[in-house]
């Protein structure tokens, strides 16, 4: 059963934002992303909803949580710049259908951890802000990849 890998939408530049990245929000194109993830992934019977808690991770999780009637959890190994295993541990943990709002480096670190443990991934690997990858498991172990291009 599937567990969904979000890289978080669009955000305003890193260099043009005057305080703590932590803070960024996502731009207008991020918040036009974000309505198009909330309609894909409420399609989808999700049970739980984890983020980094920087702003533009909740932003993209927050219209789907609220459409679902979830609480976003805020997981602080979501965060930028922390190991990728730690995110793979807590993926192991999860409930199937469970929604993970990440940054690229961590998403990045994550696919390509588990290929070289033997996960395939049935196309083109998609790095872009805004992309989900539907990742399948048999009891602990990851053993399929897909990747959904982010919304235009």
């Amino acid at each position: 059963m599937p567990l969904y890998l979000v890289r978080h939408a669009k955000a305003g530049s890193r260099s043009g934002w005057v305080g703590p990245d932590e803070t960024r929000p996502i731009s207008k194109s991020g918040r036009e992303q974000t309505q198009a993830l909330t309609r894909m992934l409420a399609e989808w019977p999700v049970r739980r909803i984890l983020s980094s808690p920087y702003v533009r991770c909740l932003e993209t999780m927050q219209p789907l949580a609220t459409k679902l009637g979830l609480p976003v959890e805020l997981v602080p190994a979501l965060a930028e710049g922390h190991d990728p295993r730690e995110v793979i541990e807590l993926m192991a943990s999860l409930p199937d259908h469970s929604v993970l709002c990440t940054h690229g480096d961590i998403v990045t670190g994550v696919i390509e951890t588990l290929a070289r443990r033997g996960m395939a991934i049935d196309n083109e690997p998609d790095w872009r802000k805004g992309v989900t990858w539907v990742i399948e498991r048999d009891g602990d172990e990851f053993i399929r990849a897909r990747v959904i291009p982010p919304p235009a």
